[in-house]
């Protein structure tokens, strides 16, 4: 059996697709026999493009991250359609000016010129001779993989179509085999047992019947054409079954392509599925996991040596794990095997934000040096509606934690959830510049409303009324109820703060990502002395000594959250002057100097800690004695690793 898998536009470049990789080594080992390709045609998309109208990075990075509006799957929807200039006018007016007139141009080009590309990849693998043709559909995926698809069935009409992956789950997976006839099965859910299962099946009887009816999740073809839907699995795979990814020649193939010149490989694998968080507090935004939610992590040797295995095989030190948690035992089993291996990794996880400082430095000691932390909100009050199982402080603390340890962040400001206020963003907006040193986020994003979260099941959250987004009426030529059942975003009416409070935050975001490059703030403890050093541009001092013991021990203290009672119980052992007074005056004072965040009746303070000893000892005969501090010190004083 001849099987060929496809990686269509818009996955990530610098990446192969996990979920081929695996696949094509569960197939390898249940079928030895068989002839397994992979067709990265994300890679030959580019390419492709550069060799008629030219590509630049900016633009094609512009399109990828485009998922949310739908410019990326508008530029295969007249291929997919199979009629030229599919709604130019209408995507256009749609949009209303919020892209630029060159963007906007570059993309009606690429639409006119995308039935092409789809019409040279079908026939490229139609001349493959395959028995089998498999398309991962995640994301911005499936429109090209849909018209990919059918052009490939036209070609060679006895080749079995097969497609799986996130935009297949549930009821998506069932809309979709539907709608496109030309797709002869749908894999929904975890498919290592259920794709071996469809080979064998195809291979005993083409697929007509049979063993096809009792393959957990399965779509398939009825005896005139119509769509069988089978049950779902509620059994998730146990970790032993999550096997390695086989990459193949993809490195090789990005080296050669435009692609290679634009950003360095990296290799991807997964070391859990599931989210032991949301099996006990989904967070109501959240719609990653589809039904399978349950959390399931490989043995940390296991997963040290496949993560090894691939870094050797192929030479790359870059490493993205696409887990949506870490597996908190894997601070002690994971993180010191990885540490003894002696490469230099540099790799990426999603975290819960509220890890402490000791255990990021575990983290980045193992080569963990880039996060997704989920920080999404600086507004305890805020993240309660989300039920994120966190605080504004504890998420201020990860990023004073991560600059301190240096740990570079992605993370992105969420608002308009139902029920948040002005007064949940005032807050914050006013400490903003105190921040301006800390990893800014991305940028300000409402949210969205995704399938399996618990907003869209569950409308009374707040998110009652729901369409499909409306970008999906200028990709699909289906009506609005089988959108209903296929898309994955959905418009909702607009909740939470205003347009006047939209603006603050937006521009306080802005302001602090234009100033995180040229601020610092930082401290260095030095027993009876604690310097900190300040370039932030919202404040005019630059050098502050705190030598008073009380001032010490609460400063101390604010390393994690703490309210002003448990500040004044726990200071009053030690100190005589530790009144509630005296605190409030030290916590104003010291909120008005940028040196604390507080919210939700806490602070913490936000000056990352100095971490080189050599530092620390610097000049500290001067300090002592109270004399001018010294130069080098200011320079000197960032933490080590910061990330910049």
């Amino acid at each position: 059996m001849h099987i060929v898998l496809v990686d269509m536009p818009w996955s990530s470049i610098d990446a192969p697709s996990l979920s081929l990789g695996v696949l094509k080594r569960r197939v390898l080992d249940v079928f030895p026999d068989a002839a397994v390709d992979v067709i990265h045609a994300k890679l030959d998309y580019i390419d492709w493009v550069d060799e008629h109208v030219g590509f630049t990075f900016e633009e094609y990075d512009t399109f990828v991250s485009s998922y949310f509006s739908g410019h990326s799957e508008w530029i295969f929807s007249a291929a997919l359609n199979e009629r030229p200039r599919w709604k130019v006018a209408e995507f256009a007016e749609f949009l209303g000016g919020s892209v630029p007139e060159p963007m906007l141009a570059k993309a009606t080009q690429l639409h006119e010129l995308a039935p092409l590309f789809i019409e040279e990849t079908a026939a490229r693998i139609a001349a493959m001779a395959p028995d089998v043709v498999g398309f991962t559909a995640t994301f911005a995926q499936n429109a090209a993989a849909l018209a990919a698809a059918r052009a490939v069935k036209r070609r060679a009409p006895d080749a079995v179509t097969v497609f799986g992956g996130a935009n297949c789950e549930g009821p998506q997976g069932a809309a979709m085999h539907r709608n496109f006839p030309f797709i002869d099965f749908v894999v929904r859910g975890e498919g290592e047992l259920a794709f071996p299962q469809l080979l064998s099946a195809i291979g005993a009887d083409g697929g007509d019947g049979g063993e096809v009816n009792e393959i957990a999740g399965l779509c398939w073809r009825g005896p005139s054409g119509e769509s069988v839907v089978n049950a779902v699995e509620a059994r998730p795979l146990p970790p032993d079954a999550l096997v390695p990814p086989d990459f193949g020649d993809y490195f090789e193939q990005h080296a050669r392509s435009l692609a290679g010149s634009w950003v360095e490989p990296r290799l991807t694998v997964e070391s859990s599925r599931g989210c032991w968080w949301g099996e006990k507090h989904h967070c109501t935004f959240c719609g990653l996991n589809g039904s399978l939610m349950q959390f399931r992590s490989k043995d940390p040797g296991r997963f040290v040596a496949e993560i090894l295995s691939l870094v050797e095989r192929h030479r790359v030190l870059d490493v993205w794990v696409t887990d949506n948690i870490l597996d908190m035992a894997y601070l002690t089993s994971m993180a010191p095997r990885l540490q003894e291996s002696g490469y230099d990794l540099r790799i990426g996880y999603e975290i819960k934000s509220n890890l402490r400082r000791d255990q990021l430095e575990i983290l980045r000691a193992a080569g963990i040096d880039y996060m997704q932390p989920g920080v999404e909100n600086l507004s305890t009050r805020v993240l309660t509606l989300m039920d994120k199982g966190v605080t504004g402080c504890l998420n201020v603390r990860l990023l004073r934690d991560a600059e301190t340890v240096g740990i570079n962040l992605n993370w992105n400001y969420l608002y308009g959830f139902p029920e948040e206020s002005e007064a949940d963003y005032d807050s914050v907006i006013d400490q903003v510049p105190a921040l301006h040193h800390l990893m800014p986020p991305s940028n300000a994003t409402r949210l969205k409303v995704e399938r399996f979260s618990p907003y869209f099941d569950r409308p009374e959250l707040g998110f009652g009324e729901l369409h499909p987004a409306a970008q999906y009426r200028h990709i699909y030529d289906l009506p609005e109820s089988e959108l209903a059942d296929l898309v994955y975003v959905f418009d909702s009416p607009r909740r939470g703060i205003d347009a006047d409070c939209l603006d603050r935050l937006r521009r306080a975001v802005a302001a602090w990502t234009d100033a995180y490059p040229r601020s610092r703030l930082t401290h260095c403890d030095l027993d009876d002395h604690i310097v900190l050093v300040d370039t932030r541009p919202g404040f005019s001092w630059h050098l502050l000594d705190l030598t008073e013991p009380l001032e010490l021990t609460v400063f101390r203290l604010l390393d994690t959250p703490h309210s002003p009672a448990a500040l004044v119980r726990k200071a009053a052992a030690r100190h005589d002057d530790a009144t509630e007074d005296r605190i409030d005056e030290l916590l104003a004072r010291w909120r008005e100097l940028g040196l604390i965040f507080c919210d939700a009746g806490q602070a913490i303070h936000v000056a990352p800690a100095v971490a080189n000893q050599d530092l620390m000892r610097l000049d500290g005969e001067n300090l002592s004695r109270g004399e001018p501090l010294v130069p080098a010190l200011a320079e000197a004083a960032v933490p080590v690793g910061t990330p910049r």
